[in-house]
């Protein structure tokens, strides 16, 4: 099985923890949130059971992610595509575009990055993919542990060069850019908004990150921001904190401070592109989110952000009968439609 840690290596889980006075309200969980957990959790302990992170995303698949109740018909509403780039090794990298069969000319590019396959963010990837003035491309990035950091990021950069320089093929408009990404996504995508800037790229006008980790729990700044998220929701259904090391480790053994897999640690974060940030409050995650809002706003980026209360990470794919999912989709999608329009 997946190896997990006896206990957390990187925060210490006090057992008579108490709540922090900012966000430690938010981990009351929902009624909705309690009802899922067995389902959830069984769900979850079938994946954690696998011998290894290779077999565990081989379970998990790629197949057409559903809608929840009220959202939009991807079948006739969204037409896609699959499309391969060369990295900068030469290996070619899977693209996905999502798009509307009425999409405009010269559209609005939401670039989006994944945690495994397209279809984990697919419903995100639709619902943005129904305005016709956007063209969604998820990015099939390498993953860990075969490849561990920074290819990951190296991926997306390349591939965020390619779009912009394939830009009339893809029928997109190369100075409209937004990055967008969930979870492991989120952070990829707040990376490139950074990397963007740093290397003089054009064109990223916003940045949509939803239940982002943007710093990795051994360099988490406490001394500057709350941070009772990690111990308040240690243990959790669908993202625990040894199941959340796991991860970290995969992704980056032998972590040193680096902007490129914690943007929170950025020398600077000023000058960049507005960002919708929303998070849930059941969720390890929960405060390094509100953190890294504190931080861009600090800097004078304009940002909106969003904490719901009683729900786990990524809650609008684990629950998605939720009653917050449809103002989740509501709040996105009404966000893409500004920076879509005002760009113009």
């Amino acid at each position: 099985m997946v190896l997990l840690k006896d206990k957390p290596q990187y925060v210490e889980i006090d057992p008579d923890f108490k709540p922090l006075p900012k966000y430690g309200h938010l981990s009351e969980k929902t009624p909705e949130f309690i009802a899922a957990e067995p389902a959830i959790d069984a769900i979850q302990a079938k994946f954690w059971s696998l011998p290894d992170f290779p077999a565990f995303r081989e379970a998990a698949g790629d197949a057409d992610a559903p809608m929840p109740p009220g959202g939009p018909d991807r079948y006739r509403e969204v037409t896609t595509e699959l499309l391969h780039f060369p990295a900068r090794d030469g290996h070619s990298i899977e693209l996905k575009v999502y798009k509307s069969p009425n999409v405009a000319p010269s559209a609005t590019l939401v670039y989006r990055h994944v945690v495994g396959r397209h279809e984990v963010d697919g419903a995100e990837n639709v619902y943005a993919a129904t305005n016709p003035n956007i063209v969604v491309i998820s990015v099939d990035y390498r993953l860990a542990p075969e490849h561990p950091f920074p290819v990951q990021v190296e991926d997306c950069y390349d591939g965020l060069l390619w779009c912009k320089k394939n830009s009339k093929d893809l029928g997109i408009n190369p100075g409209k850019i937004i990055v967008a990404g969930s979870s492991a996504g989120a952070n990829l995508a707040a990376v490139m908004a950074i990397m963007a800037r740093e290397n003089g790229m054009t064109g990223i006008i916003a940045q949509v990150l939803h239940f982002p980790a943007v710093c990795h729990p051994k360099f988490f700044p406490r001394d500057k921001y709350e941070y009772g998220s990690y111990i308040q929701n240690a243990e959790n259904c669908v993202l625990s904190v040894r199941r959340l090391e796991a991860f970290y480790d995969a992704y980056n053994p032998d972590p040193k401070p680096d902007y490129r897999h914690s943007p929170l640690l950025a020398e600077s974060l000023a000058n960049l592109p507005p960002a919708l940030i929303q998070c849930a409050g059941v969720d390890p995650l929960r405060d390094e989110a509100f953190a890294y809002a504190d931080a861009l706003q600090a800097a004078g980026v304009d940002v909106e952000i969003y904490g719901y209360g009683g729900v786990p990470h990524c809650f609008p794919a684990v629950i998605m009968t939720h009653p917050l999912t449809p103002k989740f989709y509501e709040r996105y999608n009404t966000f893409l439609r500004r920076y879509v329009i005002s760009s113009d």
